[in-house]
């Protein structure tokens, strides 16, 4: 019978639970889950609890244990006992005010004594609201600040810390592993179709926004000045030199099928070998002589180009007209699009293969980096400066929104079950408050008793 007792009390006292929860949280508001983990009770907090329900019984056996002193001191006292009843009784009589002024202090702090709705007392459960309030406005004002932040960062010495710690191989390798993988999951999550449509059209903005004839120009001027287009031209006259070599039967096939049908066969044939010829002996020549009058007249063009996209409108807005052209053909647009999935392919190889120059020189950077900032003050002042501008931004910027978290969270949490919480957390050292009163009042007692007789009072 008494273990089925037992499990009957057990699930009463679940159910109750399950009841209080449930109430909780029809009230709860957005901040349910940390509700939820105010006001459950962890074995650790059953544990406190009856750490403070112990202490309560000591508390109280005291204070029944000064008030019997108090009732057989006076009995003492009135049976002419001697002098020493009446200090007895004066120690006993200041104990027990003692205990019963804590008694009051305390339990005010958590219900009203005795039930009584006296004004000033259950302060926790009656003024919850204001004590979140109160810490948020506190928490902003005195670790929320420009000042204290900054002192504190200045005092952790960030720079010089951070820059120890990267300073270690093994600790720039931990970071370039997490760089990588970081900057891997980033590429995995973006779309190459959104991507490629932004590299496109960042390109085409950008290319149409921006004139590029001057430019074009300015720089073909400095080829043709440096005599850079030699070069190509040297190349072309070679090629086509070897092309009409090569292809000697091509050249006069289509000059005689170019001539007048009424034109005889034989003087077709001549004609298409003098024009080869003259081909031929062209190319030789402008292979072979660098002072040749074409290549002349080819830099003077060139020369001209360049002045005329730099200052004529007509060629300049010709070249516009081609570049609109150009970038609007669909080729052009699935090239610049195309980039985007080769340099997104390419850095993902890099970013997972170890050996990869890019983590390589990641590494580098990062160990020359620690190094500079665990050796050079300049270079620490500049981080922590920059830690600190970061963070006072942040709680300049947010410190409402810091606070008023803290004065959400407090307002969210169920009054009864707070209490209940908070007097399990410090309700045992409150409990000696009222073991100290009881003792502390006896000896002021006794003090006030004795001084009072020594006077003649």
């Amino acid at each position: 019978m008494c273990g089925i007792t037992k499990r009957v009390e057990r699930m009463e006292r679940t159910k109750a639970a399950e009841k209080d929860a449930g109430a909780g949280g029809q009230h709860a508001r957005p901040g349910a889950v940390v509700n939820r983990a105010m006001t459950a009770f962890s074995p650790a907090d059953e544990e406190k609890q009856r750490g403070v329900r112990q202490m309560k019984l000591t508390a109280t056996g005291l204070l029944v244990f000064v008030a019997l002193v108090y009732v057989l001191a006076k009995w003492a006292q009135n049976s002419g006992a001697g002098p020493w009843a009446g200090y007895v009784a004066a120690a006993a009589e200041a104990g027990m005010v003692g205990a019963l002024a804590d008694w009051f202090a305390v339990t005010a702090l958590f219900r009203h004594p005795l039930g009584i709705p006296i004004p000033h007392t259950a302060i926790i459960p009656t003024k919850k609201d204001q004590l979140g309030v109160s810490l948020g406005e506190f928490v902003g004002e005195n670790f929320l600040s420009e000042d204290v932040v900054r002192q504190r960062l200045r005092a952790v010495g960030i720079g010089s810390r951070l820059g120890a710690w990267l300073a270690v191989p093994e600790h720039a390798d931990r970071v370039t592993a997490e760089l990588s993988t970081a900057l891997r999951g980033a590429l995995t999550v973006l779309r190459d179709s959104d991507v490629q449509a932004v590299v496109g059209e960042a390109i085409t903005r950008r290319a149409n926004a921006q004139e590029i004839g001057p430019g074009i120009g300015k720089m073909l001027e400095k080829v043709v000045a440096d005599g850079g287009h030699k070069r190509v031209v040297d190349l072309v006259v070679t090629r086509a030199h070897d092309w009409l070599v090569l292809h000697r039967d091509e050249v006069m096939d289509a000059v005689e099928g170019g001539a007048p049908g009424w034109t005889p066969k034989f003087v077709d044939r001549k004609v298409g070998e003098r024009v080869y010829r003259e081909l031929l002996r062209f190319a030789t020549e402008m292979r072979d002589m660098p002072g040749h009058p074409a290549r002349g007249a080819l830099d003077r063009f060139l020369t001209d180009f360049a002045n005329d996209l730099q200052s004529d409108t007509d060629t300049r807005a010709r070249i516009e007209r081609l570049k609109g052209e150009v970038l609007g053909r669909g080729e052009v647009q699935d090239l610049i699009a195309s980039a985007w999935t080769a340099v997104r392919s390419m850095i993902v190889a890099a970013a997972e293969d170890e050996r990869s120059e890019l983590r390589l020189r990641v590494r580098a950077s990062l160990l020359s980096l620690g190094s500079r900032m665990a050796a050079e003050r300049k270079v620490q002042d500049k981080v922590d400066q920059w830690v600190e501008d970061a963070a006072v931004y942040v709680v300049t910027t947010y410190r409402k929104e810091i606070t008023s978290l803290i004065t959400d969270t407090v307002a969210s949490w169920d009054a009864e079950h707070t209490t209940k919480k908070i007097e399990a957390n410090i309700g045992r050292d409150l409990q000696f408050i009222r073991i100290n009163g009881t003792v502390v009042g006896s000896l002021a007692g006794l003090l006030i008793y004795t001084v009072s007789h020594a006077l003649g009072a």
